[in-house]
């Protein structure tokens, strides 16, 4: 995962463009049934309009030696995303009107952009934007905005049940390691995984540019999303090795807040919870009034409450190849309780006879009952009121613990399933 996301974080993304598109080849090249779908640019997607496809060739700043101070192909970030053309000679205050900077953070360069007005900017870091002498400047910026399309990707994991799984994570920042390209790196190594398993639930997997992509696929998807969509995760900046931390659906009371809590809780009690207050990303589309599916975030750092969020120091060395793993691990555990999460029954009255069936150790001894107590206090719960995760929590077992007990218990026919 790691490696693939070294090759995956130079290329300059947008809402739209051939570094959207460069990237998704590179995941289908890993996951080639992924479809690569196209919204033309004015598409009216609800209230929102999908913006003109941007395009830039270069972009600079020149002292007056002819020294380039920026340089759009040193760093892309050096220019505001979606930045009009500009090829002007100015003088050092009027160049500053145009510069950007995080004035707390002087060393980074900030990620700007400017997706829905005409203008355009640079980016620097403070300390350098505070060192320039007065002059004369030239600033220059080939760029063009176009009717094209704007392009995102999708698959259907079909299981033996309709009921979806939804994974989405987007494709639009340019050189950030963690708030970028983790994300569809963690997905694409997930549907590998999926791919290898006998499937109860189906999985929808969405990559889209954020915000203007999830509203354009919900525009196109909502109705049949609404009947099957069971629990969803946006899965962003999960590549660093700090806490992890999960945002809440909007009221919080969902299947999927109940999974996050109960994996998490059990894996790494030390977990943030974030309100839906605090939203930032795809979730705020699909949880919006009369949409009201249940997704949640699953982050390590989230997005906007760690300092290298959106600069320049977002890069390679802030993730790692044990940031990818721990999440990569929680998210197949949070999948694995889904896949299993039943309402069971027991089929007989009174406890069952375990150890007739190789259930039970065959010597009863001081200590024994606490090598089966987690198989025989499952049973305990089985009642058909409460589905596994709620068993879990209320006996304090991680679900990963249980689902072997639970295949013995229904090979055995002392677990009947009741719900559809």
């Amino acid at each position: 995962m790691y490696q693939f996301a070294k090759k995956l974080f130079p290329l300059d993304r947008s809402l739209t463009g051939e570094g959207v598109r460069q990237s998704l080849k590179l995941l289908q090249q890993q996951i080639p049934d992924l479809q690569i779908q196209e919204v033309p640019s004015g598409t009216r997607v609800f209230d929102w309009t999908v913006p003109k496809e941007w395009e830039i060739r270069d972009g600079y700043i020149e002292d007056e030696q002819g020294r380039r101070i920026v340089d759009y192909h040193v760093n892309n970030l050096s220019v505001m995303g979606y930045s009009t053309s500009v090829d002007k000679y100015v003088s050092l205050e009027e160049l500053l009107e145009h510069i950007k900077v995080e004035e707390d953070q002087p060393e980074v360069i900030p990620y700007v952009t400017s997706y829905y007005s005409s203008a355009y900017a640079f980016c620097m870091s403070k300390r350098q934007r505070d060192s320039l002498p007065p002059g004369t400047y030239h600033m220059y910026i080939d760029s063009r905005h176009f009717d094209g399309v704007m392009n995102y990707g999708e698959l259907l994991l079909p299981g033996s049940s309709e009921k979806e799984v939804l994974l989405s994570t987007y494709i639009c920042h340019p050189s950030m390691a963690n708030n970028e390209v983790s994300g569809p790196v963690l997905v694409t190594w997930l549907v590998k995984w999926l791919k290898t398993l006998d499937r109860r639930l189906s999985y929808r997997i969405v990559i889209v540019p954020e915000t203007i992509g999830s509203i354009a696929y919900l525009s196109r998807n909502l109705e049949q999303m609404k009947k099957r969509v069971i629990a969803g995760f946006v899965l962003t900046c999960v590549g660093d090795d700090r806490a992890y931390s999960y945002l809440e659906t909007r009221y919080g009371n969902t299947l999927t807040d109940r999974v996050m809590q109960n994996v998490l809780g059990f894996s790494h009690p030390e977990y943030i919870t974030y309100s839906f207050l605090e939203r930032g990303s795809d979730e705020r589309q699909y949880n919006a009034p009369g949409v009201d599916l249940p997704v949640c975030d699953f982050c390590r750092s989230k997005y906007a409450e760690y300092p290298e969020y959106h600069t320049s120091a977002d890069n390679m060395d802030f993730i790692s190849p044990a940031g990818f793993q721990g999440s990569y691990d929680v998210m197949k555990d949070v999948i694995m309780a889904l896949e299993y999460n039943r309402f069971y029954r027991v089929t007989c009255l009174c406890e069952p006879q375990l150890g007739k069936r190789g259930l039970y150790p065959k010597e009863s001894r001081k200590g024994i009952y606490h090598e089966v107590k987690k198989l025989t206090n499952l049973i305990a719960y089985a009642d058909g009121r409460g589905d596994l995760i709620d068993i879990s929590s209320r006996i304090g077992v991680p679900v990963a613990e249980l689902i072997p007990n639970v295949k013995k218990l229904c090979e055995a026919g002392l677990f009947e399933i009741v719900d559809t």
